[in-house]
Parts: C-alpha cells; sequence; structure tokens
C-alpha cells in the first residue's frame, strides 16, 4: 500500500509499504477513505516529538471501511463505515476510567506518532471498540475527518480548560485551524467577546466569517496593546494558545485578566518563559491538555444536526498519491490560504 512516511527531520516520502495486519484481538483493521494533515504532523517534521520515530506513517486523523476485525471486536465488524479517533483508548486502565484517553497506558496519542497512521490505504486500531466511532448517516464525511482531531481538541483543550462561559471575553491567539476549531465551539456558550490574534489577514477574515467580534493582525507588534485598549486596560478572561511558539504564550501570559484562565493547545517543541513576577498575584490559571476525545460523541451530534459546520475548515482537496502537494500546500498555507485539507485514499 502506498503510506507518507516520516523518515527524518524535514524529510518526508510516499512509500510503499506491506498492509496492517491484525495483531491483537481488539484490532481492526480499516481502509482509508479520506485523511488530513494536522500542526502536529509539522512538529513532528520539524523534530519536535520525540516519540515519533523515522520509518513511521504519519497521520491520525481520518474516515474508513473497517476490513478486518479481531476476534475481541463486538461493536464493530466488516463494511461499517467509521471515523477514527486521534486518541486510542482502551476503556479499562486507570487513565481511561478517570476519563484521560489521552493517558491510555496502552494507548493515548499513539496513531502516527508511536504506531503507523492514517496517512495511508490502510491502518491498524487498537482497541477498536473504544477507539472508533461509527458514522452518522445524512452527513459530509469530509466533515467528519474534522471530528477525529481538531474539533475535540479546540473544545476540550481550548473552550472547557478556558472556562469560557457566557458573557465572558475570549482572546484566541492563532487563527489556524485548531485556533478557528476553538472560535466555533466557544459559541456554544455565548461569550460576550472573541478577538482573534494572527498574523495573516486572510485567516482573520475567515475567523469573521466564523463569528469573531474582532480580529486583531499581530505583525505590528502592537496586539496586546490593542487588546488592553479594547478591555480597558483589564485583559480577557480566557485566552487560548493555539500556535505553540514561545511569542503565543507570552502574548497570552500579557492579555489574561485577573482570575482569568490561560488555555494552552499549541504544541510546543521549546522552552517558554512564565512571568510569575508579573503574574504571581493575579488570581490566574494555566492548563494543558492533550485532547481525550471525551467530547467527540457530543460533536458528532452538533455536527449531524446542523449546529456547527466543519466543512468550513476545509479548503483543499487531493487524492493520496498527491499528498506531497498536500503537504506543500499545508505547511505555506499564507501563500495557498489553506486551512485543511482533505486527502482522498
Amino acid at each position: 500500500m502506498k503510506a507518507l512516511v516520516y523518515q527524518a527531520r524535514g524529510r518526508k516520502a510516499v512509500e510503499e509499504r506491506p498492509k496492517p495486519e491484525i495483531q491483537a484481538a481488539g484490532d481492526a483493521v480499516v481502509k482509508i477513505v479520506k485523511t488530513t494533515i494536522c500542526g502536529t504532523d509539522l512538529h513532528i517534521l520539524k523534530g519536535d516529538v520525540p516519540t515519533c520515530a523515522p520509518g513511521r506513517i504519519l497521520g491520525h486523523e481520518g474516515i474508513g471501511v473497517v476490513e478486518t476485525v479481531g476476534a475481541g471486536v463486538t461493536t464493530f465488524q466488516p463494511g461499517d463505515r467509521v471515523l477514527i479517533s486521534c486518541i486510542t483508548a482502551c476503556g479499562r486502565c486507570e487513565y481511561c476510567r478517570r476519563g484521560m484517553y489521552s493517558h491510555c497506558t496502552t494507548g493515548g496519542w499513539i496513531l502516527g506518532n508511536e504506531i503507523d497512521g492514517t496517512q495511508a490505504e490502510y491502518v491498524r486500531i487498537p482497541h477498536a471498540d473504544t477507539s472508533l466511532y461509527r458514522l452518522p448517516e445524512g452527513v459530509d464525511e469530509a466533515a467528519l475527518v474534522m471530528l477525529s482531531d481538531i474539533l475535540p481538541t479546540g473544545f476540550e483543550c481550548g473552550v472547557l480548560n478556558g472556562k469560557v462561559s457566557p458573557g465572558s471575553s475570549v482572546a484566541i491567539v492563532g487563527a489556524g485551524p485548531i485556533g478557528l476549531a476553538a472560535l466555533l465551539t466557544a459559541q456554544f456558550y455565548s461569550p460576550a467577546e472573541i478577538i482573534m490574534i494572527d498574523l495573516d489577514d486572510n485567516r482573520l477574515d475567515v475567523a469573521k466569517r466564523f463569528g469573531a467580534t474582532a480580529v486583531i493582525n499581530g505583525a505590528d507588534g502592537k496586539a496586546v496593546e490593542t487588546v488592553l485598549k479594547m478591555t480597558e486596560g483589564r485583559g480577557v478572561d480566557t485566552a487560548i494558545e493555539a500556535v505553540g511558539v514561545p511569542a503565543s504564550f507570552i502574548t497570552c501570559e500579557d492579555i489574561i485578566a485577573p482570575g482569568g484562565t490561560i488555555a494552552n493547545v499549541g504544541v510546543h517543541g521549546m522552552k517558554v518563559d512564565l512571568h510569575l513576577e508579573r503574574l504571581w498575584a493575579k488570581n490566574i490559571t494555566i492548563t494543558t491538555r492533550l485532547v481525550d476525545t471525551v467530547s467527540t460523541p457530543m460533536l458528532l451530534k452538533t455536527v449531524q444536526s446542523r449546529k456547527i459546520d466543519p466543512t468550513k475548515l476545509i479548503t483543499h482537496r487531493f487524492p493520496l498519491d498527491r499528498i506531497l502537494d498536500a503537504y506543500d500546500t499545508f505547511e505555506h498555507a499564507s501563500k495557498s490560504q489553506a486551512l485543511k485539507v482533505i486527502i482522498e485514499a
């Protein structure tokens, strides 16, 4: 089968690989129908994720058709159309029983990281009964790819951890796919203000269409000053970091109001300064989280009922044999105006 393989820092290639086989009773092999590229895949290629070794097939998102199942799989059978969760969960270990599926002792974020992932014609899914979701009828399948990762990530790590509430003020630093997913799902809680900060005017225009009450291009270095002016010097109740670089986290530190919450979503590959000399007396909360996908069933219902439309996030489509072009488009988003790219196997 064809697969996109991480070869070394900064290097990737399409290779022929053996089709995966059942290795444990709880496994399923899924034929990929649609997958996508995540910002985390770019972090892997930059060398920011040491758990991902060269030779790994990348990808942790997608939908497909169950090809075969192990003897222990009871919920799914060959022919079922399924959503693949970016998080693999056994449902039995201590962390799973606490709802922290991202820290499952035999799962977590392993797809496209510690085991081969979804940017291929087939993928093996451990713990299939608790790591796959049957696709609802009548919903755009490309939209459902957004429920593998970015919608639950934006919602859980940004909105829920950030304690977004009715009438509150929110700033999202980073208007990429994750930041926009946080913007879409923050509106479940009717905050009074959602301010989007980015360096790309196209993405800020998209954020306006998605419901941001204000947008700020921080290229002039005055984003913090602008937010404080907009909030009469107070700052925002929730600051969501959705980039994964030191500058964006420090912006969150600089704009958070007393009693507010900084919710980190971004994948950080280098250290960030925590300015406790300014923050120690402000009663703030800082949260970190790897998505647990506990919200996926709820988000599936909101998409099925058309309360939220993830197709807004899709800008480009490619066949699997052009996945290198898809990566080039996604990596140069400021030029291509890409958000999420769909890859069809």
